[in-house]
């Protein structure tokens, strides 16, 4: 492409001079308007040229009340009037020249298409016709028209195309045709089309500063399929003199795991790589949102993927071991107990402390040691129900025989004033009954409980939602604190009497050390409380446990560690002038 009109987008139609087929009469043939070109000159064969020297068309006012006006084009292209004037200058040159179209001159009607589809038919259809208004039985007066050059854009092409194809009848001549014209070799396809050839031109800053233009490709499109288009890749320069190809994106690609957040104001390919909230999960590129996870499911840490929730509750692993052995330990140590006793029940130390209260007192504890194994392992239905109600029932029996231990005590030392019979509503038999029914209380609580709003194993995802929490729901929390609230109000009715009765004279005051054991079991529960209510997951239950276990401690030790330790170690001590303080020195 060697010709001063490569610079232009180019549309070559080969077109032939209108002639009649026969001089028969026709229908009066009429100039319906006329379109004066830009730039003409007449010669024996003409050249068409639609250039946009304006951009901008204001369209006339259309009331269907009369002729509309010729529209007014606006903003005058410095660019293409220069295409216009390079065609001009090479027809001239053509003309000029004693070699190309020798005994013919080349003029040519160069048109304002102004960048519009209508302006630009209007002009293809202007070439064709005469300069002047006439009215004949022919159209007819023009000199032939070889080719149109034009129009820049492509739309525009596609218009002026189709708008000359019914006048294309010398084309059908250049059918498959191949010739060699200023040493580039011209094509023409089956339709007669001519085949395109383009260079691809990278506009390149040298190192003056100047601009240089360089060929860095060809399209051809007489290659076989696939192979029309051929670059050099490493002649062409992006901006900021880089040979790398830019990236032709505002951002990079968000990676699963993440999704697309669209920045306000930018444009679409403007967006931000958030990673996906807990719980929700992507696993492909440029995700616009991530997925919720089911409800058993976690997404990993990638959040690439729902992985199944870990499963927590208190069971056989460390804590719940050493929780176990305590446990057992102490429920042995319980036994231990009941065995020195039974085997020594004849002894003043045990005759004095109502062995029969007291062998009572320490089956009790032995259950209340037992009875926190049922909080270890995997809650189900059965011993959700049996933990609370074992629990409570256990300590009620406890603490009601040492509510009536603590009466025993509290009317053995008042029955010595004179005239006072109080004993006799204090016997064996009465102090079965209170504790029967203090325990009784206790039990219809929790029947009641169990009845209406019974313990439940439940699936608790609240507190950490990465974890499942296997637990006992409590199914009624007034019917829990209640049954709480019952034990320690027998707790602390024993505190009173026993705190009552410290005083009383003896070696031996047993009214002592139970104060103590109440005193210690109602810090222990007190502090239970704000423990329960804060703990997370298993620590809840190993917070119950723990209590469970330093309550019922409590108790054995203060109420019989140092009985234990008379009968066993110091024997000689184990009498009645000992007990009631009478041993002379």
């Amino acid at each position: 492409m060697t010709t001063p009109l490569v610079v232009m987008w180019s549309l070559f139609y080969h077109l032939s001079a209108v002639t009649p087929a026969s001089l028969i009469p026709a229908p009066v043939c009429s100039l319906q308007g006329n379109f004066e070109p830009d730039f003409q000159a007449d010669g024996d064969l003409i050249i068409g040229g639609l250039f946009p020297m304006h951009y901008r068309v204001e369209p006339p006012d259309q009331n269907f009340t009369y002729k509309p006006a010729a529209p007014q084009c606006w903003g005058f292209d410095p660019r293409s009037f220069r295409w216009a004037q390079t065609m001009r200058l090479a027809v001239e040159e053509i003309n000029q020249s004693q070699n190309m179209l020798p005994n013919f001159t080349l003029g040519y009607k160069i048109f304002d298409s102004c960048a519009t589809h209508v302006a630009g038919q209007r002009a293809a259809l202007a070439i064709l016709n005469g300069p002047d208004l006439a009215q004949s039985v022919v159209c007819s007066g023009t000199a032939p028209v070889l080719a149109v050059v034009g129009d820049s854009g492509t739309s525009q092409s596609i218009v002026v195309s189709r708008t000359l194809q019914p006048f294309r009848s010398v084309q059908q001549y250049l059918q498959d045709v191949v010739f060699t014209l200023s040493g580039e070799e011209v094509d023409f396809d089956a339709h007669g089309d001519s085949i395109p050839s383009y260079d691809l031109i990278n506009w390149q800053r040298g190192a003056t500063g100047n601009i240089e233009f360089v060929n860095v490709g060809l399209y051809d499109g007489a290659k076989d399929i696939g192979n029309e288009l051929f670059i050099k890749e490493e002649a062409i320069m992006w901006t900021g003199h880089q040979t790398k190809v830019l990236v032709s994106v505002c951002s990079e690609s968000c990676a699963p795991g993440s999704r697309m957040a669209v920045r306000r104001g930018a444009p679409v390919c403007c967006f931000d790589c958030v990673p996906c909230d807990d719980d929700k999960v992507s696993n492909e590129n440029d995700s616009v949102d991530c997925t919720s996870c089911p409800d058993d499911y976690w997404s990993n840490a990638a959040r690439t993927e729902c992985t199944p929730k870990a499963i927590e509750y208190l069971s056989y692993d460390a804590m719940g071991l050493t929780l176990t052995v305590i446990a057992v330990v102490g429920a042995c140590l319980t036994v231990a107990v009941l065995g020195v006793f039974l085997y020594h029940r004849n002894t003043p130390i045990v005759k004095v402390n109502n062995s029969e209260l007291s062998f009572f007192i320490l089956l009790s504890l032995t259950l209340c040691f037992l009875c926190a194994l049922v909080f270890i392992g995997e809650p189900t239905s059965w011993s959700c129900m049996l933990r609370h109600t074992a629990f409570s029932i256990a300590f009620s029996l406890c603490i009601s025989c040492i509510l009536g231990k603590t009466l025993v005590v509290l009317a053995a030392f008042t029955a010595t004033r004179p005239g006072n019979n109080i004993m006799k509503w204090l016997g064996p038999k009465q102090q079965r009954f209170i504790i029967s029914v203090c325990t009784f209380i206790q039990m219809i609580i929790c029947a009641v409980w169990l009845v209406t709003a019974p313990p439940f194993p439940n699936k608790n995802t609240q507190y950490d939602r990465s974890r499942i929490i296997l637990e006992c729901s409590v199914g009624s929390e007034q019917a829990f604190w209640c049954v709480l609230g019952y034990i320690g109000f027998l707790a602390a009715l024993c505190f009173i009497l026993a705190f009552l009765a410290r005083t009383l004279p003896g070696n031996f005051n047993e009214a002592k050390y139970i104060t103590f054991s109440m005193l210690i079991f109602c810090a222990v529960w007190l502090a239970f409380i704000p423990a329960y209510v804060s703990s997370p997951g298993k620590f809840t239950v190993a917070v119950e446990i723990f209590a469970i276990l330093a309550s019922s401690f409590g108790l054995l030790l203060c109420l019989f560690a140092q009985k234990c330790y008379i009968v066993v170690l110091k024997p000689q001590k184990n009498n009645k002038q000992h007990l009631m303080g009478k041993v002379t020195k």
